[in-house]
């Protein structure tokens, strides 16, 4: 049959899960190794939490990595959500061909080059590196993701509701916030997500725009790991699995209860809208 599970098929997906997730595995385990070594087992222990909390280095640079996830992220999904309705809503402007080759060319661009020309426009406009740079390049390159999880979500949107709104005498700006902004909200939800992952994952990019007192937690830890890698970076890396790791459950579960709470109006609205049958009744 050709839905039937096969041998070959079951080994083949085990394989590849182990081949993705069993090295996260292993980093978790060993971040609770009493041992400086992190490749000899020598028991059960926290200390390297501990040490983590005293390691200024490490700190400072988290700090920064999550202020400018913080700060790009945010930026990023207000201009991604304004270039997907630019896209989806006026289709016909002088430039949109120029302008969504823009917006979606860091999809495509290599991350060195994305770097290099933004090290290069830095450097012209004589723009000191630090943290406003690096924070604007994440915005660059991070708002494109954004651009594309929203207009997918408002290419199915149903502008029949938005024209309702208007036929009752609301604004087009009280229709956005009040109708189209709550249905898009989960894509916009996803999409500030998926631009804060990708800003506290982001190596290529920041090592070229960069500068003193701008360190990120993966420059710092690359530059750690080419000395050997230690207990302390197997917690931290840790840490920052668990943080995504809740982060995702947490959106499912609100992604989830939405969809949930918005069968039950939907289903209650058809109840009240079909007629009862003594209504029919009464009327024949």
């Amino acid at each position: 049959m050709t839905g039937s599970w096969t041998r070959f098929n079951i080994v083949s997906i085990v394989a590849g899960f182990a081949f993705l997730y069993l090295p996260i595995v292993l980093l978790v385990v060993y971040s609770f190794n009493e041992s400086k070594l992190v490749t000899v087992w020598a028991g059960f222990s926290t200390r390297w939490y501990f040490e983590l909390f005293n390691n200024r280095g490490l700190l400072d640079a988290a700090w920064v990595t999550a202020r400018v996830a913080l700060v790009s992220a945010t930026v990023a999904t207000v201009l991604g959500t304004l270039a997907a309705l630019a896209l989806t809503r006026y289709t016909r402007f002088r430039g949109r061909v120029l302008f969504s080759g823009m917006v979606f060319a860091p999809l495509v661009m290599p991350e060195v080059i994305t770097g290099l020309s933004l090290l290069l426009l830095f450097v012209a406009i004589g723009f000191d590196r630090g943290f406003m740079t690096v924070t604007l390049a994440h915005i660059t390159f991070s708002m494109c993701f954004v651009a594309v999880v929203v207009q997918s979500r408002l290419l199915t949107f149903d502008r029949s509701l938005e024209e309702a709104a208007m036929d009752l005498g609301a604004p087009p700006v009280k229709t956005f916030f009040a109708i189209t902004l709550p249905v898009i909200m989960p894509a916009i939800v996803s999409g500030w997500m998926l631009a804060f992952t990708l800003s506290l994952d982001d190596l290529v990019i920041a090592s070229f725009t960069s500068g003193p007192g701008a360190t990120t937690l993966p420059m710092k830890i690359y530059s750690q790991v080419r000395l050997g890698v230690t207990p302390e970076i197997n917690a931290v890396c840790t840490i920052l699995i668990a943080i995504v790791t809740v982060g995702v459950v947490a959106a499912s579960l609100v992604n989830k209860r939405r969809e949930v709470q918005r069968r039950r109006d939907a289903q209650a609205a058809m109840r009240l809208s079909s007629p009862r049958p003594e209504q029919g009744i009464k009327g024949a």
